[in-house]
């Protein structure tokens, strides 16, 4: 069931209460991004009161839990202590630095899902959510930086449920947004849930934030991509980044865009100057280029990460790609010191 609407008069209506929960190595710009836009919607003029909603840090102690910056934020509360929520944010950062979120943290997690209150996961805050066994039959977004990563941590999740090209994802009582700038736009949209829309307008004027992301604005695109001006396009390089090891076909590909495969082609053309096929190769091709030089997996198994049927396939896309086989490529580069194929 949704938190009660709140109105802009709290006199007569409760306050939307959120619970934060800060994981080790948080980021702190997601953090701040989040609780910046409640607090500009809390209150009218400059008073920054908990009016309209409240916001709590919540903690297995009260013990400073470190930003991947090296800021630390104290909780206000712990675990056992906390009241209820409304929505409870948890917020994530570094995934491969210092410990990962207690065994108290993922029975709070698990506890505050048996209740009203609905889940936010920020940044790699779902990572704990995922750890925590509340996402089962959700779809969840995670960035395109740490898709591998998830998906290594957790090779049983339905990969239809796992969303990498948008900035967020709303699915019943779980939010899931890939961090960053995005926590702003996450804010945004659950306060639009509660109240009014000008509000809302106000408070990201404040912030200097033109207007709210909608959840389905894409990521910001992979380094050693070109940056495409349509969304769209910018969508799907990202859906083949995601699906190098099984390339969507390119009906499937325009159906999760909701467009058709003709609109999906010209706009490649236009913004591309080739087909999503060719531009899908390429990606392939160039992952592949750099899984020769960054690691020692054999030339069979990478052709198969990287969605070739086997390696005398890749072997002549690559030669068609770099005038060389996969093997006198290795062999002639350093390891890390690929040369990544144009785009």
């Amino acid at each position: 069931m949704s938190p009660d609407p709140i109105h802009s008069d709290a006199g007569t209506s409760r306050q939307l209460r959120f619970g934060i929960v800060l994981l080790p190595n948080f980021t702190l710009t997601a953090f701040s991004g989040f609780v910046d836009l409640l607090r500009l919607a809390s209150d009218e003029g400059d008073m920054s009161r908990p009016v309209r909603c409240s916001w709590t840090i919540v903690g297995e102690s009260l013990v400073p839990v470190r930003a991947s910056c090296g800021i630390q934020v104290t909780p206000w509360t712990t675990f056992e202590e906390a009241r209820s929520f409304d929505y409870v944010v948890v917020v994530g950062g570094l995934l491969h630095s210092g410990p990962s979120a207690s065994k108290a943290t993922l029975e709070f997690i698990h506890d505050a899902a048996e209740t009203s209150a609905t889940l936010v996961g920020i940044c790699t805050g779902v990572f704990a959510l995922m750890r925590a066994e509340v996402m089962d039959g959700y779809r969840m977004c995670v960035s395109w930086f740490h898709y591998w990563d998830f998906v290594g941590r957790f090779p049983g999740v339905d990969e239809r449920n796992l969303v990498a090209d948008r900035l967020f994802v709303i699915d019943r009582r779980r939010i899931t947004c890939s961090g960053g700038r995005a926590s702003i736009d996450v804010a945004a949209a659950i306060l639009l849930r509660h109240v009014e829309a000008t509000v809302v307008q106000k408070a990201l004027r404040i912030m200097l934030v033109d207007d709210a992301q909608k959840g389905n604005a894409p990521q910001p695109h992979p380094p050693g991509l070109e940056p495409a001006a349509h969304p769209k396009v910018r969508r799907a390089i990202l859906l083949m980044e995601q699906h190098i090891g099984n390339p969507l076909s390119l009906a499937e590909l325009a159906r999760r865009l909701e467009m058709s495969v003709r609109q999906l082609e010209r706009l490649f053309a236009a913004e591309a100057g080739k087909s999503p096929l060719a531009y899908g190769r390429q990606i392939r091709i160039r992952t592949a280029s750099w899984l020769l030089t960054s690691s020692d997996r054999s030339v069979a198994d990478i052709a198969s990460s990287c969605g070739f049927s086997d390696s005398s396939h890749l072997g002549r896309e690559f030669k068609k790609e770099f005038g060389e086989s996969p093997n006198a490529y290795r062999i002639a580069r350093p390891q890390g010191q690929q040369a990544l194929a144009n785009t």
